[in-house]
């Protein structure tokens, strides 16, 4: 079953920034002081804010969720809810930004499903979640097999499909009429990649955010071999393998020390963001990422794919990304200028206003098995208050 990153709700969100604040009131009653200063206010929603992801983190329960009937938490505002949240309460880069505007009316679905990449979880989407909501749509971020909160054990993790099961048992557990938007980061796009092989009619569009968007019997591993190395040579020299079955065993996983994590992943993320992911990242599953896809024009291609390209990425270079689009063409092609490889981190209003763009995009008519996609590929330069703000400091 797969777990979701729930967000502290507005509700208690507020309800922990007033407690602190009538304590702190009273600790300055005596000064005869009635109204808090601007910048006691503000460290009052800060305070929040860290009450919140410490929230997050805690495994042991004490996170307020909700379970849906397909074993996944998720945060759910109605579409009129108002925000009670000032600007000290967002992280940095999203306190200037603008909401985007997006008409429901217009879009088959308004769910989108959110899979994350290697060693990450559920949980790295919160700003993503928190802007997708506020837009109206109905954002779930699953905890793939052995991530996140998941309590498998990632040495355990044999096969691509093992890894996707809580992707593929929630796509399977929906109403028959109903469609999801599934967007894959990094190697979350062998997932997803995956689930539209298994479950195409279940999925409206899939999104790849800087990702590996494969072919036909291609690894998920062959897209980082440039600059990794050939599999063969890696297996035999890297020092990041694990071997959670013992040395006399194939190794089973994988992981990338603190420093190796902070410049290929989060080279524009603010540091916040990279102390959560340094005590939250896991360890990466190896067989998942070397296993070769099998994709009919049948099933995977029946869906619209579009893809993210991040034009700073240090983990997957532009120039394979670029590779990725030309051998496995899209539907449509998004660039955000200044991303790292987690730009729901770096950029997340820029991130956020493609997601939306693509959502409204109207399906073309379904295509039928075996045909060719002929449309041109669209590339849009995202330009958004990520960037104003960038430029201005």
């Amino acid at each position: 079953m797969g777990n979701a990153f729930r967000c502290m709700s507005r509700k208690e969100h507020r309800g922990a920034a007033v407690s602190r604040s009538k304590r702190m009131g009273s600790a300055r009653s005596g000064r005869g002081a009635g109204k808090l200063t601007p910048a006691e206010e503000e460290l009052l929603h800060r305070q929040a804010l860290a009450m919140a992801i410490h929230q997050h983190l805690d495994a042991g329960g004490s996170m307020s969720r909700r379970i849906d009937a397909g074993g996944s938490m998720s945060r759910r505002i109605g579409p009129g809810s108002t925000s009670s949240r000032r600007r000290g309460d967002l992280p940095d880069s999203v306190t200037n930004a603008k909401a985007a505007q997006i008409v429901l009316e217009n879009l088959e679905t308004k769910k989108i499903v959110l899979v994350h990449g290697e060693g990450f979880g559920a949980w790295c989407w919160y700003k993503t979640i928190s802007l997708l909501e506020e837009a109206g749509l109905e954002p779930v971020a699953l905890d793939l097999t052995g991530s996140g909160i998941d309590n498998a054990d990632t040495n355990s993790i044999a096969t691509l499909a093992d890894y996707s099961k809580p992707l593929i048992d929630y796509l399977n557990k929906l109403p028959e009429n109903e469609k999801v938007i599934l967007v894959g980061h990094s190697c979350g796009g062998a997932s997803v990649s995956y689930a539209l092989e298994q479950c195409p009619k279940k999925i409206s569009k899939a999104i790849f955010l800087t990702a590996t968007m494969v072919k036909d019997g291609q690894r998920p591993f062959d897209v980082f071999s440039e600059e990794l190395a050939s599999a063969d040579v890696f297996l035999q020299e890297s020092q990041l393998l694990l071997y959670g079955n013992g040395k006399d065993k194939p190794p089973t996983g994988l992981m990338f020390d603190k420093q190796q994590i902070k410049g290929l992943y989060f080279n524009q993320s603010p540091s916040k963001d990279t102390a959560l992911a340094a005590v939250s990242m896991r360890p990466i599953p190896l067989a998942p990422i070397m296993e070769k896809l099998s994709l009919t024009p049948e099933n995977y291609g029946t869906v619209c794919r579009y893809f993210i390209q991040t034009l700073d990425d240090r983990m997957l270079s532009p120039d394979v990304q670029e590779k990725l689009v030309r051998e496995n063409p899209p539907d449509g092609i998004f660039k955000i200028k200044g991303g790292d490889h987690c730009p729901f981190f770096s950029k997340p209003q820029s991130l956020n206003k493609i997601l939306l763009e693509i959502a409204q995009i109207q399906a073309p008519t379904a295509l039928l098995p075996g045909k060719v996609k002929t449309e041109a590929i669209e590339v849009t330069e995202a330009k958004t208050e990520d960037e104003k703000t960038e430029k201005s400091s």
